[in-house]
């Protein structure tokens, strides 16, 4: 055993790093700050962060066709700097950007409730994620028909879209990416063997504007109001050290250029407080949108491209993963045959298994850093009418969003679901009170007592809800919300989040009712259960005692206990709470079915194979039920018993959430098949991964839809498989599949309690294992049924080798 005192900053100091490689001009959205806003220029780096040709191709996605301008969402591949998100189509003769701002919501407030008591859904009430703006880059000589070797690529490390063609003897390449630090996103055409660019810039409105161009400037560009008052605009400049670049009325037009660089940004008034009314009145976005195009376009594109690829590698480079190797025949493969050949062949493809999960960090850094968290589409949209509104979902979506975060060395990612929590707490609590017991609402509190928030299944930024009450979905926010203090250990954090945690207590404390359970030995008792509620998302509409909420409820008086704790806050409250969690009910197995009961019946009373795993929810992400002495083993049983009822097939999000169960209960193989599902190639809609991997979701037949949770949770999966972790305890390898058994290793990976494992494996043992402090000072770790215990002080690591 070897303890290092590791200065190395820790997986929360980003900060420090990124402001070195430029992202000191990032905008920065913290709660009541705007998300586009100006900013202080970046900072350059004074060396080239690219990396060697060699080290970018383990992470690099590539295909051998451009995507349809008709079929961007499957097609499409995306960039995105944490605020804005592009779709591009990389086609030689029409390179197609369609462009999204996370803050660009129609709809509003929407604090009524309808006669049937569910909040209105639509686009103009609820509201609804829209394009901003859609570019194209028109080049009529280069007419795929007459282009050879043409390849695209998506480099996931350092957050680059690359294309090379060949057209007479000359190699034409571009590079698209966003950038964080200029706030704008950057396409770079350049070419080797004395070949020209001759073409237009157009920057397209998506709601009915005009684009105006301004030939003194240099630009094009447009600003209007949405309906709900939103202002928005965006800005395009392009520029050429070669041939000429002209602003004529309403685009760029450009001929003759070797090289030719196209900058565009925008962006919305959107500011996250309530209290303002969701905007800031001194964000001019038409205007703000060309201040940064232009000041982007002082630097040169290889001055930009560094910049944005110091940002974006500090961030991606904090977990590397080794799954094993895949042959030389899958290597040859581009993605898109390499996903059809995995399917067909079911012959497992190590890299492409770890590149997923790559690809799920990439979009994780590319959609949420300093804006709203990621809904259900993230910023990647090929329309203003996006099923479900792209929103966000609170009875599993966004929570599965985020169980990557911290787990992937993306804690700072995290911070947009922290921040849109805080930015909405007035409203939800408003809202709660003023209609959570109006007559109309069917999950009322039967007391007439009412306190603290909650929220309904579908939510928007504008502090409104869509759809029916989701009382419990406060306790789920709230459980994630402190599932990420477990692994930073910030103290000022939890500090921050406590109104949460203690509004959703007051709001449990006011709705809990008592009842009288019958035990086995045939023993009366007096306990607490929810009201009236709806497991999600089937069975009775009205229930009382869920299993869904009754779990739910106990993390959340747990943790709000350890919070008290740790702040020195509300000791006699917590009294209170504490002998109201005594007395909650738990779920017992169903003697008829033999599975934990979802409800407060023997019966089953919705679909066994139904796509929630509601009623588990305290096996994965909570881990009060685990495969260990401290759950009876008839609660285990049943658990998995039902997980097992569940089925192995459903759509790409809840297979995730399937996956991540199994490797809660160790059992490898069932976890790994449940992953790999998610990589079988989309058809027609049907579910699986679309050729550029998004994960498609079939709604109907012959009509699929896409979702970022899966892209998300498998991941998390995949790590769930090689690290488990909850405080005090860390347990290494603990569903390893076969597919990965002969050797790999994980490095980066966020551990409960504040620490940072890397490890190595061979022949299915572990054969090194490191963990660094990052807050935390003891813990266990476990690995082939051996245990040592540990001690750190913040920054100190300690290495373990030759492991059980």
């Amino acid at each position: 055993m070897d303890i290092q005192n590791d200065n190395r900053p820790s997986r929360r100091g980003f900060l420090a790093l990124a402001a070195a490689a430029g992202a000191a001009g990032a905008a920065t959205a913290l709660c009541g700050l705007p998300a586009f806003t100006a900013s202080a220029a970046p900072l350059r780096p004074t060396e080239s962060p690219m990396l060697s040709a060699a080290d970018a191709a383990k992470n690099q996605l590539w295909w051998q066709a451009p995507g349809s301008s008709d079929s961007m969402i499957e097609q499409g591949l995306p960039v995105g700097n944490g605020r804005l998100g592009a779709l591009a189509s990389n086609d030689p003769s029409s390179e197609l950007l369609m462009i999204t701002d996370a803050t660009m919501w129609t709809g509003g407030r929407n604090d009524k409730l309808q006669s049937d008591g569910q909040f209105p859904y639509g686009r103009d009430d609820y509201g609804s994620l829209t394009l901003l703006a859609k570019l194209t880059v028109a080049i009529p000589d280069h007419d795929l028909g007459n282009v050879n070797n043409y390849r695209r690529t998506l480099d996931l490390a350092q957050g680059l879209v690359g294309t090379s063609y060949d057209i007479s003897g000359v190699t034409y390449r571009r590079q698209i990416f966003a950038s964080r630090p200029d706030d704008a996103i950057v396409l770079y055409f350049s070419q080797q063997g004395g070949g020209t660019y001759t073409g237009t810039v157009s920057l397209d409105c998506t709601h009915g504007e005009s684009t105006t161009a301004n030939s003194s400037g240099r630009y094009a560009s447009f600003g209007a109001s949405l309906a709900n008052g939103l202002k928005y605009g965006a800005a395009v400049t392009a520029h050429s050290s070669t041939g000429r670049v002209e602003v004529d009325r309403t685009s760029i037009t450009f001929s003759g250029c070797k090289t030719l660089t196209v900058v565009v940004s925008g962006g919305t008034d959107y500011a996250p407080d309530g209290a303002a009314g969701f905007r800031d009145p001194s964000v001019d976005p038409e205007r703000l949108a060309r201040t940064k195009v232009l000041n982007a376009a002082g630097h040169s594109a290889s001055t930009l491209l560094h910049t944005h690829v110091a940002d974006f590698r500090a961030v991606f480079g904090r977990l590397d993963i080794n799954l094993g190797e895949s042959s030389a025949a899958q290597r040859e493969l581009d993605t898109w045959e390499r996903l059809q050949a995995r399917y067909r062949d079911d012959v497992p493809d190590p890299e492409l298994e770890a590149a997923y999960l790559q690809f799920g960090r990439y979009l994780m850094i590319s959609g949420s850093r300093g804006s709203l968290p990621m809904g259900l589409q993230g910023p990647w949209l090929d329309g203003n009418d996006p099923d479900w509104m792209a929103d966000i979902h609170t009875d599993i979506n966004i929570q599965m969003n985020y169980w990557m975060a911290d787990r992937a060395g993306l804690s700072d990612c995290f911070d947009a679901l922290t921040d849109y929590c805080l930015s909405q707490l007035l409203s939800w609590t408003d809202v709660t009170q003023r209609l959570f017991n109006d007559p109309a609402n069917r999950y009322r509190n039967s007391s007439g007592r009412i306190a603290g928030w909650t929220v309904a299944i579908s939510t928007n930024p504008y502090g409104g809800g869509g759809w029916w009450w989701h009382p419990a979905g406060n306790a789920w926010l709230c459980q994630s919300l402190f599932e990420h203090y477990e692994y930073t250990q910030d103290r000022a954090y939890l500090k921050k989040i406590y109104p949460l945690i203690k509004g959703a207590v007051e709001f449990w404390e006011a709705r809990l009712i008592t009842t009288t359970v019958t035990d086995a030995s045939g023993d009366k008792r007096e306990v607490l259960i929810a009201d009236s509620d709806w497991s999600p998302e089937h069975g009775p509409l009205d229930a009382k005692g869920i299993t869904y909420a009754q779990e739910l409820v106990w993390s959340l008086f747990e943790n709000f206990h350890t919070a008290t704790g740790l702040l020195g806050r509300d000791a006699a409250y917590r009294k209170t709470i504490d002998g109201l969690r005594e007395r909650l009910y738990l779920p017992v197995v169903s003697p008829r079915t033999g599975w934990l009961e979802e409800w407060m019946s023997p019966d089953n009373l919705g679909e066994t194979t139904h796509r929630h795993l509601s009623p588990l929810i305290n096996l994965f992400p909570g881990d009060r039920i685990r495969p260990d002495e401290s759950t009876p083993k008839d609660i285990l049983d049943g658990a998995t018993a039902l997980l097992t009822a569940r089925g192995m097939t459903s759509f790409g999000w809840a297979q995730a959430w399937r996956a991540l169960c199994w490797a809660r209960l160790k059992d490898a193989e069932k976890a790994y098949r449940l992953v790999v599902n998610n990589l079988n190639p989309s058809v027609d809609g049907t579910n699986g991964s679309a050729m550029n991997l998004f994960d498609i979701y079939e709604v109907e037949t012959g009509r699929g839809i896409f979702q970022i949770d899966a892209n998300c949770g498998t991941p998390a999966a995949i790590i769930e498989m090689l690290i488990y972790s909850r405080p005090g305890h860390v347990e290494l390898l603990p569903a390893l599949p076969a597919a990965w058994a002969a050797s790999g290793s994980v490095s980066g990976v966020g551990v409960r309690g504040g620490f940072v494992a890397d490890i190595g494996w061979k022949n299915g043992k572990v054969t090194r294992a490191t963990l660094k402090s990052v807050g935390g000072r003891d813990t266990t770790v476990v690995a082939g049924g051996a245990s040592r215990k540990i001690s750190l002080r913040p920054g100190e690591s300690v290495t373990l080798r030759n492991l059980g």
